[in-house]
């Protein structure tokens, strides 16, 4: 018997994600300070992967806890260059510089996605994207924050590649639903093994 899936996410994309591929969900966004936590992981030399995957697992460790009798995903994308990580940008000025500092170097995405059931972690995977910024010119840096500033300022690294943020880029390798923020295929075939999702 399938159980109820609850999204413990605030991303409209992700939601979407699950729509288009007909998952029928609930979203239940956590309230986590995750820039804290971040932080104190950091400081512990936590590996991007790891901090990556202990985000996700706590936001569905919070839902799952109050909502026995479901399926809780969480999930969340770190961004790592060369060791540091970038999170959303607070303002446009702070979109600027985050895009002056990938422009013409590679970076990596890290999408992690956790499900509980019962209070208990049961499935996880962490996807990767190395990704190639070409070398975009100030001006069109600027222009591009000033264009998708209400879409890209929930968007780790100041883009998305779904919409005007594709030109900025030389090279993608990897899989598209890990940019977007989940491992949608190897989720999907867990949910599917389950007998969660119709074969």
């Amino acid at each position: 018997m399938s159980l109820q899936i609850i999204l413990a996410s605030g991303s409209r994309i992700r939601s979407q994600l699950l729509t288009q591929a007909a998952v029928p969900h609930d979203v239940i966004a956590p309230k986590i300070d995750e820039e804290m936590i971040k932080a104190s992981l950091l400081a512990e030399d936590v590996s991007p992967r790891d901090i990556a995957d202990a985000l996700a697992g706590l936001k569905a460790a919070k839902i799952s806890e109050r909502m026995p009798g479901t399926l809780v995903i969480g999930c969340d994308q770190v961004l790592d260059h060369h060791g540091t990580l970038l999170s959303k940008p607070k303002t446009p000025n702070d979109a600027v510089a985050q895009l002056a500092t990938l422009c013409g170097d590679r970076h990596t995405l890290l999408s992690a996605a956790v499900i509980y059931e019962a209070g208990q972690p049961i499935w996880r995977h962490v996807g990767q994207v190395r990704m190639q910024m070409r070398d975009a010119s100030p001006a069109y840096i600027a222009g591009y924050v000033d264009r998708n500033w209400e879409s890209i300022r929930h968007a780790v690294g100041a883009y998305k590649l779904e919409e005007e943020g594709v030109r900025l880029f030389t090279r993608v390798e990897g899989d598209y639903f890990h940019v977007l923020g989940m491992p949608l295929l190897e989720m999907l075939a867990y949910l599917t093994l389950r007998g969660d999702l119709e074969t």
